[in-house]
């Protein structure tokens, strides 16, 4: 039974891929997140929703890389012969990028939710995407160069890893959408904050 779900879904290179094709999405959305910290008090809404947006993929993304090292450290036979990251990108990068992601998301969510634009809150996310950018930047550049060959590769279960990026990154527009009143709420409350609504 195992082999014939190995064969549907891909095993190993089924999960690789599908980091693989979450990564690349990350990439491009984290981008545009990025390019709002340029003027992020007038952007707050594009960022907020942005952040929205990432929330699920994060999620899935953090979960297949979860199940790789599940699956590895259970000793499962075609986890093992792929081996582990390198130790210094497995025992201290990677768990400081779960952390701070977990911090930075929180954070934001947070904030988000309880309409906040100063205070401490707003310190510790801004903290935490200090640790989060030097902690992901390592990790982008320890395993970027793989995105091209994992993409490429013929993996039985591609259509099913797609549907479900697809699906996640639904899930992230409506949940984005849904807060999209709030974000709004946060704008305005920043833009008072330093006059943008005086007349």
């Amino acid at each position: 039974m195992s082999g014939i779900r190995r064969l549907r879904l891909g095993g190993s290179e089924g999960n690789g891929q599908l980091t693989a094709i979450v990564a690349s999405l990350l990439l491009l959305l984290l981008a545009v997140e990025g390019a709002t910290l340029l003027d992020v008090r007038s952007l707050l809404t594009v960022h907020a929703f942005v952040g929205m947006l990432l929330v699920p993929l994060v999620a899935l993304k953090l979960a297949s890389t979860g199940w790789r090292m599940l699956r590895y450290y259970l000793r499962r036979e075609e986890y093992v012969h792929h081996g582990p990251p390198h130790v210094f990108l497995r025992a201290l990068v990677a768990p400081v990028v779960v952390l701070s992601t977990l911090l930075l998301f929180a954070t934001g969510v947070a904030l988000l939710w309880l309409g906040q634009t100063q205070g401490t809150l707003v310190g510790l996310h801004k903290a935490s995407f200090i640790v989060w950018v030097g902690s992901v930047g390592v990790h982008v550049r320890a395993h970027v160069w793989k995105l091209p060959r994992q993409l490429r590769t013929r993996v039985p279960g591609a259509v099913l890893r797609i549907a479900v990026v697809g699906a996640t990154a639904l899930a992230g527009a409506s949940l984005a959408v849904a807060t999209l009143p709030a974000a709004d709420h946060l704008q305005d409350g920043a833009t008072a904050n330093v006059g943008f609504d005086e007349r």
